[in-house]
């Protein structure tokens, strides 16, 4: 097969077992490609939101090293100023106002020697992979630790990052982190979060929390449902984008079941090489397990800019009610988000010749 013809066609994500070693998660720890350019500069705050342009000003004042900044409302909301910032900024905000252009902007802004970008469940994959202490030996002496998502699913990867960022921080790394969730709230509803209060506010006191408030940019131009496509249109859509790029066919069912069997920091490696994603019969799920690998699944689909396109229930109805009401709520709705943005971007653009 031609190099040439590799880079075009249908492939099946259920045919794909990934690897990846922990010194190739430690080099992907960098901003996603659509981030790759992030800025200060390019962040458009939305006057109607204060709070973004105030978050603006305070994170450039912290990738540029300010010790004493304003600072609008501690972790609690009190105070109105504080003498100096805290080692690492919390962003605090609903899905699509900007966080993760922020945090890609703080690592780039940041003139540091050795700094690192990943979502939270990069960094807990990489202590799984590597071992807490060789860890924190490779972060050790860093200056900027950036965590996207910041989420607390189970008491273990409550303990292990807490201990993480705590021994991270006495020795000097500063850190930047984005959720939907303010970190005193981290966990609830998931586990039993009282039985680990204090670890919880041990690691939020290193944070200094930084509300954001707006509308999720994705929705603002848009209805706000995703696509569903008939059969024929979708046999078009995918055949199309694979006479010039790489197009994935797979049947929702069978994806979601091969999940299972795959690493969420290998998701990523799933889609190598693929510019369109394709999902067959779509449908609601049922097992809560099963929704939050697919949520992990939706994130590396987002970060990557793949379009998507389905057949059968829209993707913005695959979460029920009663999963919409537990404590995964804004974990699903930002996935929601995400999908209905990737059934509405264009086709793949054809690949260059060689």
């Amino acid at each position: 097969m031609s190099a040439d013809a590799a880079r075009t066609g249908i492939v099946h994500l259920v045919d794909r077992a990934p690897q990846i070693s922990g010194a190739e998660m430690v080099d992907a720890l960098v901003p996603p490609p659509q981030f790759a350019d992030a800025s200060f500069a390019s962040y458009r705050a939305d006057g109607d939101f204060p709070s973004q342009q105030e978050a603006k000003d305070l994170l450039t004042a912290f990738a540029g090293g300010a010790g004493a900044a304003p600072v609008r409302g501690g972790l609690f909301r009190r105070a109105k100023r504080a003498p100096e910032m805290k080692p690492g900024v919390y962003l605090d905000g609903g899905f699509g106002v900007g966080k993760t252009h922020l945090l890609a902007s703080i690592y780039h802004a940041m003139p540091a020697r050795r700094k690192y970008f990943g979502s939270f469940i990069e960094y807990t994959a990489l202590v799984g992979a590597m071992g807490y202490q060789r860890t924190v030996e490779l972060f050790r002496g860093a200056d900027l630790l950036c965590i996207d998502e910041f989420e607390l699913d189970d008491p273990g990867d409550t303990m292990v990052m807490t201990r993480l960022l705590g021994e991270l921080v006495s020795s000097g790394t500063r850190l930047a982190a984005t959720s939907n969730t303010p970190p005193n709230a981290l966990g609830e509803g998931r586990f039993a979060a009282q039985d680990f209060l204090r670890e919880i506010h041990a690691m939020a006191a290193s944070f200094q929390t930084i509300r954001i408030d707006g509308t999720d940019y994705r929705h603002r131009a848009v209805d706000g449902h995703a696509v569903a496509l008939d059969s024929g249109s979708y046999e078009r859509a995918v055949t199309d984008a694979a006479a010039t790029a790489v197009a994935s066919d797979d049947d929702f069912e069978a994806l979601v079941s091969h999940l299972s069997t795959v690493h969420p920091s290998r998701y990523v490696r799933l889609l190598d090489g693929v510019d369109l994603v394709g999902l067959r019969d779509v449908h609601p799920f049922e097992d809560q397990s099963a929704a939050l690998r697919f949520v992990a699944f939706v994130d590396r689909v987002y970060d990557a800019q793949l379009p998507i396109r389905a057949t059968g229930l829209t993707l913005d109805l695959v979460f029920p009610d009663e999963m919409l009401a537990g404590g995964y709520r804004k974990k699903y709705l930002r996935a929601v988000s995400r999908l209905v943005a990737s059934t509405l971007a264009s086709s793949p653009a054809p690949r260059a010749s060689h």
